[in-house]
């Protein structure tokens, strides 16, 4: 099986989620259970968000790789884009029409070049067209053929958008609807509705588990862990040195981007004018350690510390990866790095076990219910990062699988109810220290799950569940529309 695949959830609904791959021959693969891989959880990219900057970009990026591809291309003139819901509401301070642009411009998230985008920016925004292999010169101006649409969403999902491509008349040639769902994936609106299969398919996978149940009962059976089961998953369809070397490359971005944060002093964009702390904070707890004035609870300021240099890094447009989405980008790599520096035992070895698990529960999460904030609220989001990261941690220090599905459950169940409420439409406030917060939950719920025998009251499949019609219920102004919460309760002076 190829290794590029795209892969399409339907979200929500309950028993109807399902997962259908398009491989580029254009045959579809539809598995009622699911298998998503690690790379497809953690994906690196720029922020500030993957549902608002990353997905618009590979929708943009994908609407141009359709035109090339229909038998009308020469007859192409203009490009139309219009983003719908969310994307419209908080889509400025997301950055989504600079990705919309980067997009049609031929740029991906993940392999963008800063500098090199900008000037492709400012020479659109003086020439007006798009210059582009195998397709015409096309106009395009960012100043009218960039809509915000407020109105209702489009069917499919809060973050909806439409492209559309018009020949010198003005006559449609082509249209597409994507949908960003949540932590960089995009469907169109076509494979959204792929139709149910007649049997199911595993795809191959050992180990094909669509509920933490059958995850334990899987675990339990073969006697392995749940890192293990995963890295069988993964080497279905790659060598073990790939799964290495791929979760390798994911640590080294997430590290790096801590460094960045805590060396980066400035002010953040998008007009709210808050500073970077991240900095001012290292400094502080760096004098402390050196004087022998640490407080007892300092392990904890240094995890929060390391999430909020990510969640600065990811508010700046900054390097980061999906963990499962930008805007809870810090949980994960802030207790990956708590526990390698503060953990008794710690093994850096252990951090491809620690990266496959956390993949696991954020794959049965997106499965079962969302990731997405303008979904299911910020309990998708770092709610979801949080089980993820007090998985991993319980794993790597000795967590048999009950234990690990317990502090995923305890990391989750926790953060229900918590709304998307993002100031000003912008990724920081609350954002930034919400993934702080999110990050000592993980680590609290790993240690009280150690501390037990793996048996608890609540299983994880019913907290997914109660996340997920938690999410249906919640009001729209609370979910990554910055119509209500903290978005429109803000100081008077």
């Amino acid at each position: 099986m190829p290794s590029r695949l795209c892969l399409c959830v339907r979200p929500f609904g309950r028993g109807k989620a399902r997962i259908a791959i398009w491989i580029p021959a254009g045959d579809w693969l539809i598995f009622s259970h699911m298998f998503l891989s690690v790379f497809d959880i953690f994906k690196i990219g720029i922020g500030p968000s993957s549902s608002h900057t990353m997905g618009p970009m590979t929708a943009a990026r994908r609407f141009v790789d359709k035109l090339r591809n229909v038998p009308s291309r020469e007859n192409i003139r203009r490009i139309r884009s219009e983003l719908y819901g969310s994307l419209a509401f908080t889509g400025k301070g997301h950055g989504s029409d600079r990705a919309v642009l980067l997009g049609l411009l031929g740029y991906e998230p993940a392999t963008l070049d800063v500098a090199d985008a900008e000037a492709a920016m400012q020479q659109l925004a003086k020439t007006k067209s798009l210059h582009l292999a195998g397709l015409p010169p096309i106009a395009f101006d960012p100043q009218a053929d960039l809509v915000f649409e407020y109105g209702p969403p489009l069917p499919g999902h809060p973050n909806g958008m439409r492209f559309l491509a018009f020949d010198d008349s003005g006559m449609l040639q082509v249209a597409e609807t994507y949908y960003s769902i949540g932590g960089g994936f995009v469907v169109s609106a076509e494979e959204q509705h792929v139709p149910p299969p007649d049997s199911e398919d595993a795809g191959g996978c050992p180990f094909p588990f669509a509920s933490a149940n059958a995850m334990l009962e899987m675990a339990h059976a073969s006697g392995l862990s749940i890192s293990q089961m995963k890295r069988s998953n993964e080497e279905a369809t790659r060598t073990p040195a790939e799964v290495g070397a791929g979760t390798a490359r994911i640590w080294r971005a997430m590290s790096a981007c801590i460094e960045r944060g805590l060396a980066t002093d400035g002010v953040l964009p998008g007009g709210l004018n808050v500073s970077r702390r991240a900095p001012r904070m290292f400094k502080q707890m760096r004098e402390e350690k050196s004087s022998n004035r640490l407080q007892p609870h300092a392990a904890t300021d240094w995890l929060y510390l390391y999430a909020m240099a990510v969640n600065e890094e990811n508010a700046a447009g900054g390097r980061v990866v999906t963990a499962p989405t930008n805007g809870a980008a810090g949980v994960v790599p802030a207790v990956i790095r708590y526990y390698l520096d503060h953990c008794v035992g710690a093994d850096p070895a252990r951090i491809e076990d620690f990266l496959l698990t956390a993949a696991a529960i954020g794959g049965l999460i997106k499965h079962n219910a969302s990731i997405s904030g303008a979904e299911a609220g910020c309990q998708g989001e770092v709610g979801s990062a949080a089980a993820m990261a007090a998985a991993g941690l319980c794993e790597v220090l000795g967590g048999t699988p009950e234990q690990v599905e317990n502090a995923a459950e305890i990391a989750l169940e926790h953060h229900l109810g918590m709304t998307c409420d993002p100031v000003a439409g912008l990724v920081q406030v609350p954002c930034i220290e919400r993934n702080g917060l999110g990050a000592i939950k993980a680590v609290t719920a790993a240690s009280i799950a150690l501390r037990g025998d793996g048996s608890h009251f609540m299983p994880l499949d019913n907290c997914i569940a109660a996340m997920r019609e938690t999410g249906e219920a919640m009001s729209t102004k609370l979910k990554e529309t910055s119509l209500g919460g903290l978005a429109v309760n803000l100081p008077e002076c």
